[in-house]
């Protein structure tokens, strides 16, 4: 039989689920249940065996104060801001217009040669935005119309789209990665290195299956007709076309990888090297910078009020006994170790139906994370196999954001219909990256070990 306290923690639990439904601010959900809890802790206390879970008065309650002032000193935060801001400044930089016109004459001769170059520019948006919204309006404005004019699957352009767009959130530098970093005490570099290994394969899986398909079915993605004879001109311009980003990336990453910066420093680089391209391409002026900077603020008190409701959430929940609670439900399953990883990734998954991957990150993590360390698995290949795991919760009906952010900008015959069906292959393959890394470790843990030294699973 449950005890009150474990039962506090169900109800508070569902409390948070069904509350998101109501269409209120996830940031305020957080924050008014935590609230609501705490006064039944303080005045419920006095009728049960509570006291040693509960917050039994405001004035322990008051701890979020010196939380909420720790998160506001984290330096690793700083980096958020600044690889926003860098994302947003090179989607106006113009670079990714003159990749898509290079790599659509590169591949436009091949069979699916089109949502090939999506895929390609996916990897390098990834690689130096990190900005998924941005990413996936961008490549939609830019590739859709023209994959439909050259008689492409509906929805094979909105699933590469939709897919190649979310690389960004793994593929470094990755906001997620640093919110994660920072939330588990970690290192944001190895987290990085771990992670660029899976991203990559993740978009080279994305190529693998648009090949397959449109040469099964090459109505799918049949090559246009009047594409000119890929040349050594036209792979030169290609090559040029990518020394921008290239040249970024390497700043930026490159700086993390062999420390000369850390993340927070590397992020600064990068915000003022994607003005230098602005510049370069002469779209930077004093609008553009003031629209970046509204929209870099905007983004940022959206996730740090999110921050603040997680941290009086998870507050809330510890004095519940929450922790305890999950671990002990966690090691009580019928299932050697392995097997609550898969569970926990599960409920990952399920999870991304409903919430983004910043609550299921600030939430859902920090509470299973001590759980996997103690049963012997290695943190960054775990937090790398959450990672991946976490690309689906973009791509999952009914709250995956790509699919909104594509909804809003294609053209009106391509239904949402097509949309969902469009991204069912690419969610397989995201969950087969999942399985890839988990059953070979060293495809998230080489990388860090050969930089840092780190320690294998």
């Amino acid at each position: 039989m449950l005890e009150t306290y474990e039962l506090l923690v169900i109800i508070l639990l569902a409390s948070f689920i069904l509350l998101i439904f109501t269409g209120y601010p996830i940031a305020w959900v957080l924050a008014g249940v935590s609230f609501w809890f705490v006064v039944i802790a303080i005045y419920g206390s006095e009728y049960a065996d509570l006291d040693t879970y509960l917050l039994t008065s405001w004035a322990r309650f008051s701890v979020i104060v010196d939380r909420i002032w720790s998160q506001m000193q984290n330096s690793v935060l700083v980096a958020l801001p600044m690889f926003v801001f860098m994302g947003l400044m090179l989607d106006r930089s113009g670079v990714a217009d003159r990749l898509m016109q290079s790599f659509t004459r590169l591949f436009g001769s091949l069979q699916g040669g089109l949502a090939i170059a999506v895929c390609c520019i996916g990897i390098l948006l990834a690689a130096s935005t990190g900005i998924v919204g941005a990413s996936v309006v961008l490549l939609a404005t830019l590739s859709m119309p023209l994959m439909l004019a050259y008689s492409y699957s509906k929805r094979l352009a909105a699933g590469v789209i939709a897919a190649s767009g979310t690389l960004g959130i793994l593929i470094p530098p990755s906001i997620m990665l640093v919110i994660m970093a920072d939330q588990l005490a970690m290192s944001v570099g190895d987290l990085f290195m771990g992670a660029m290994i899976p991203g990559l394969l993740l978009g080279v899986l994305y190529m693998l299956y648009v090949i397959v398909v449109t040469h099964l079915f090459p109505g799918m993605g049949p090559p246009p007709a009047d594409a000119p004879p890929m040349t050594a001109r036209i792979v030169l311009d290609a090559l040029l076309s990518m020394a921008a980003p290239a040249a970024l990336i390497l700043a930026v990453l490159g700086t993390i990888f062999f420390g000369i910066a850390t993340a927070t420093e590397a992020s600064g680089v990068g915000a003022f090297g994607a003005m230098l391209l602005a510049a370069w391409n002469r779209r930077l002026d004093w609008r553009c910078i003031k629209d970046v900077s509204y929209e870099t603020a905007a983004t940022t008190a959206f996730i740090m009020a999110i921050f603040l409701g997680a941290s009086a959430f998870a507050l809330v929940m510890r004095n519940l006994g929450g922790d305890e609670f999950i671990a002990h439900m966690l090691r009580s399953l019928p299932f050697g170790p392995e097997g609550i990883i898969i569970v926990i990734l599960g409920i990952a998954f399920v999870a991304g139906f409903f919430l983004d991957w910043l609550e299921i990150s600030l939430i859902f993590l920090p509470l299973v994370a001590p759980v996997v360390k103690a049963l012997g698995f290695d943190p960054v290949w775990f937090v790398v196999v959450f990672a991946v795991m976490l690309q689906t919760s973009f791509l999952t009906p009914p709250v995956g954001f790509s699919l909104f952010y594509l909804k809003g900008v294609v053209p009106k015959e391509v239904s949402t219909r097509d949309i969902y069906l469009g991204i069912l292959p690419f969610v397989a393959i995201q969950l087969l990256c999942v399985f890839l890394v988990f059953e070979f470790p060293e495809l998230a843990l080489w990388l860090p070990r050969e930089v840092y030294g780190g320690a294998a699973r």
